[in-house]
């Protein structure tokens, strides 16, 4: 038995949770599964995994060698991934980490369409708003509205991406004359705690310099979503992202203020741990958006 096939068993047990649920998952005994496990261990001359009947741990041995193989195995899949003559047949499952700012706005869609147009592909969303590890917690890649500033990552813009700082006309002319972001520090301002930075905000005045501004209001919440609510229904100033206030300033219902001071340096990115081999249905998932965003933008 080749060394490869004990170290799937391991990563399998381990990402399971255990030998039972791993026999289940992968459709090999729970017997065979351990045995695999065991000439792992044999080989390497150290204890991966704790075994009692009812508990599953790994060593700390196990702890190290799990992470290395764990990429070690991806690698390999990717590389075959990378000679197959014909991207556009994707198989397997493709794991993506995205705010779920993004999944609930319109742009979300595009994830509906490139599942649509690639049923053989099964693709795992995880929609959350915390920074997430990607090598750490398994995913191929990340979604990210940001301004990149990680070098650790590979990284390809797929669409611009800015804030508008909104409110309602009422309130507009209820706080008059707004006419520089410093005016924010003496408002109601709603504040999402998703952004790094909370109560300071960052302005680029018209001689290049940055200007911080320190706010507070009656809401701090982690969703713009809630914020823009927050927003119509007149209790302050709030910073949107464009694709969910865009439809909103159109129609006149809220209003955007200091458009020359706000910062356009943020861009929505699929970033991805830096590996040699980039799997196609990375590739193609990447390709897919760019593209995307290019057609309904």
């Amino acid at each position: 038995m080749d060394t490869l096939t004990r170290i799937r068993a391991f990563i399998d047990v381990v990402e399971a949770e255990g030998f039972s649920a791993a026999a289940r998952k992968t459709g090999r005994s729970k017997a065979l599964l351990s045995k695999y496990v065991r000439e792992l261990e044999d080989e390497l001359g150290a204890l991966l995994l704790n075994r009692t009947t009812r508990q599953f741990s790994m060593t700390e041995a196990g702890h190290t060698y799990y992470r290395t193989a764990a990429d070690i195995l991806k690698e390999i899949d990717n590389l075959a991934d990378l000679v197959r003559e014909n991207n556009a047949d994707l198989k397997g499952k493709l794991k993506v980490t995205l705010p779920r700012t993004f999944i609930d706005a319109e742009i979300g869609q595009s994830l509906i369409d490139f599942a649509k147009e690639n049923p053989d592909l099964s693709l795992e969303i995880v929609a959350e708003d915390r920074f997430v590890d990607l090598i750490e917690e398994g995913f191929d890649l990340g979604i990210r509205i940001t301004k990149l500033d990680d070098s650790a990552m590979i990284a390809r813009k797929i669409s611009d991406f800015r804030v508008y700082a909104c409110a309602t006309p009422e309130f507009v002319a209820k706080h008059a004359p707004l006419v520089h972001p410093s005016e924010l520090s003496r408002i109601p301002f709603l504040i999402d705690t998703n952004s790094r930075s909370h109560n300071s905000l960052r302005f680029i005045e018209t001689d290049g310099s940055t200007l911080t501004v320190n706010v507070s209001g009656p809401l701090e919440v982690n969703s713009p979503q809630a914020t823009l609510r927050a927003a119509r229904a007149g209790l302050g100033v709030a910073m949107i992202p464009d694709f969910i206030a865009r439809p909103y300033i159109v129609s006149g219902e809220l209003v955007s203020l200091f458009d020359d001071y706000i910062a356009k340096d943020r861009g929505i990115y699929a970033v991805y741990p830096h590996r040699r081999y980039l799997p196609a249905k990375v590739r193609a998932f990447v390709d897919y958006l760019h593209a995307w965003f290019k057609r309904n933008g």
